[in-house]
């Protein structure tokens, strides 16, 4: 069988279509060969300019992986420390100082009555007088119409004028209180920075202007004085502003009209002056004005708390030298303040540097009951 293609061997030497007769032309002969320049190429240049290649370079800044993230966490909290830093000390606005406590400043005025005590029955004695329309108890501290401030909101407002109104009920009207009993209900309501004054006073009364405990509650002096009547005759305001951007003032202004009776074994006299017998089975008014000033920080309206920085409170019928730094003692039904009036005060005389005040009870303040008793 005979075909084109040549056997396995090659096609003999000699044999028609061999390769020699074919490649004939293009034989090189050894001296070209040894000078020829062998070049191999790289597989990239093998490959051409245009391939891209099939694993990318890594940087180091991608080989660092989950440590990259962390250092961009840590350049962003810096950055924002910074920021922070910076708006702090170039903040246009100061931020509002802490508002110290102050001590509270008082005067008690005792005022002496012009004549006789009149005396009769407590309904007949309130009836009579200018606490006739008063109102009884708590009822007559209402609140006034508010509104916000610059820095306080009503309703912050409204909390700071209960929690005065809860001071002006517990140290004023709270029978426990008025007759010498415990005073932890007025504590509980003061700033703890005035409770060290607060306790002095009550220990260690005294007339010069810090440490009356007067000044800080009505009181009687339970071994002379009982109330004859619990219902205490309240008229007065109450009334806020704003003090500062971290506090409020609170004022109180407020007559209060009290009955009272001598208690057992009352003496008829003070200092032993003869100021009459009191008149038996009567009861008569104490008539006590008192202007109270309260500061209230926001603390304070979160504890529910407040200072007392000054209080003003006239009391009468009362006798001059009565001292009520400690407690009130008043005049009784047909007793008289006697020569026990006041005297004049010599602004020249610096020997006395607190002089102690007493004014005079206008006879217009004294009830007129229709049934004295004598």
């Amino acid at each position: 069988m005979t075909g084109p293609g040549d056997p396995p061997e090659g096609t003999p030497n000699g044999a028609p279509g061999g390769g020699e007769d074919e490649y004939r032309s293009v034989v090189f002969d050894e001296s070209f060969v040894r000078a020829a320049r062998l070049q191999e190429f790289s597989a990239d240049e093998r490959l051409g300019e245009h391939h891209s290649p099939a694993v990318k370079t890594r940087h180091a800044w991608r080989r660092l992986g989950g440590s990259r993230q962390a250092i961009l966490l840590v350049l962003l909290i810096v950055l924002a420390f910074g920021t922070a830093v910076y708006m702090g000390v170039r903040h246009p606005y100061k931020t509002p100082e802490t508002v110290r406590a102050q001590p509270l400043r008082s005067a008690v005025v005792p005022l002496a009555p012009s004549g006789r005590v009149p005396g009769a029955t407590p309904e007949d004695l309130f009836a009579h007088s200018p606490a006739a329309n008063y109102r009884i108890g708590a009822a007559g501290v209402n609140l006034p119409p508010v509104a916000r401030t610059e820095h306080f909101s009503d309703g912050q407002i409204v909390s700071a004028l209960t929690i005065a109104k809860d001071y002006i009920v517990r140290s004023s009207l709270d029978p426990d209180t008025l007759t010498g009993g415990s005073v932890r209900p007025v504590r509980l309501l003061l700033d703890t920075r005035q409770l060290d004054q607060f306790d002095r006073s009550l220990a260690h009364p005294g007339d010069n202007g810090h440490d009356a405990a007067t000044g800080w509650l009505v009181r009687f002096d339970p071994r002379q004085t009982r109330l004859a009547d619990r219902n205490v005759r309240v008229d007065g305001t109450l009334s806020a502003s704003e003090l500062s951007p971290d506090a409020l003032d609170v004022t109180a202004d407020y007559t209060f009209v009290y009955a009272v009776r001598p208690a057992p074994g009352t003496p008829a006299g003070v200092s032993g002056q003869d100021l009459g017998k009191p008149t038996p089975g009567a009861a008569s008014l104490v008539t006590v004005r008192r202007e109270v000033h309260f500061r209230l920080t926001r603390d304070n309206l979160s504890d529910h708390r407040l200072e007392v920085l000054q209080s003003s409170l006239q009391a009468g019928p009362l006798t001059c030298s009565s001292k009520p730094a400690d407690a009130l003692r008043p005049l009784f039904a047909g007793q008289h303040a006697g020569n026990d009036r006041p005297t004049g005060t010599d602004p020249y005389a610096r020997e006395r540097v607190n002089p102690s005040l007493c004014g005079e009870l206008a006879p217009s303040a004294q009830p007129k009951p229709s049934h004295p008793m004598r």
